[in-house]
């Protein structure tokens, strides 16, 4: 199957954090210490773009810009589309209003001092840690200049979702965030999520990739971009795993570790199997980053 038999193109994210991050892990801070995946993770995932000449967003943390403001600099030279990850994963639940804003602004001095730039007009929170509890979140984001988000989990999984919410690119209202506003000014760009009916599937994240069959997984996104464009999401370490492995529960061990040594395998294959492009050019090319438009359905 050729790109060109999808009417829509699709979006790769990498949400780039170390190891310890994960909410799953609860890392006491000298095993933090110990080793750190971000460099090598982030630079395999970078060479592995370049040889497919491909092109993504890069969700990145405040504090990987500080440590390793080459590797940005790397990002935005191939092209890449750099957009802000908080600072140190922090999920949103853990915040206030005023100490989002103080985030967001500490992490535009910290990219404006590493690019002489500030490039950066996409969001997506930790731990997908925007829903109906901190609707405020969006206001603070438009008023810091974010014209897109990417934190919305359109259903209900083990840590987090806002059962609901469209599973397509949106406007939500800042009253009700299951509720498309064409007038608001923040576009929503949710992780893939499959509806038949009134069923949905997962499909968005790394762990999906890992733990469903390439061909059930392959279906699911064929399915929704014969509809629409879709993001998927991976981490650094799962393409370069961390040599030290937590003694965690048997399902917090399973979403954690399952199928790592698949997903380079499995990333060659949708590179070449779909046409690629970054978020911020996806929603530019549907006509989302212009004047308000209607549900894209």
């Amino acid at each position: 199957m050729t790109p060109s038999r999808f009417p829509h193109r699709a979006a790769f994210s990498f949400d780039i954090e170390d190891w310890h991050h994960s909410e799953l892990n609860p890392v006491p801070p000298g095993a933090r210490e110990s080793e750190s995946i971000v460099r090598r993770g982030t630079e395999e995932i970078l060479d592995l773009l370049k040889r497919h000449r491909l092109r993504c967003t890069f969700f990145v943390l405040g504090t990987v810009v500080r440590e390793h403001p080459d590797l940005v600099r790397r990002m935005v030279d191939e092209g890449h589309e750099l957009a802000c990850h908080g600072m140190d994963h922090r999920p949103l639940w853990k915040a206030t209003p005023e100490s989002f804003r103080e985030e967001l602004r500490e992490f535009r001095r910290i990219v404006t001092g590493a690019l002489g730039a500030f490039p950066v007009i996409g969001f997506r929170a930790p731990t997908f840690s925007i829903d109906r509890s901190n609707p405020w979140a969006l206001d603070v984001l438009r008023a810091e200049g974010y014209r897109y988000d990417s934190s919305i989990f359109p259903m209900k999984v083990k840590m987090y979702g806002t059962p609901g919410a469209p599973c397509w690119i949106y406007r939500p209202s800042p009253v009700d965030l299951t509720r498309h506003d064409p007038h608001a000014d923040l576009v929503e760009f949710p992780v893939a999520t499959a509806q038949a009916f009134r069923l949905r599937f997962p499909l968005g994240g790394g762990f999906y990739l890992r733990a469903l069959p390439l061909p059930v997984f392959r279906a699911g996104l064929d399915y929704i971009l014969r509809r629409r464009p879709f993001v998927l999401y991976l981490h650094p370490r799962e393409v370069t795993p961390e040599a030290s492995r937590m003694p965690l529960d048997p399902v917090n061990g399973f979403i954690t570790y399952v199928n790592l040594h698949t997903v380079v395998e499995k990333l060659e294959h949708l590179f070449a199997r779909y046409e690629w492009a970054p978020m911020r050019e996806i929603l530019e090319s549907e006509g989302w980053l212009g004047a308000p438009v209607g549900t894209g359905g």
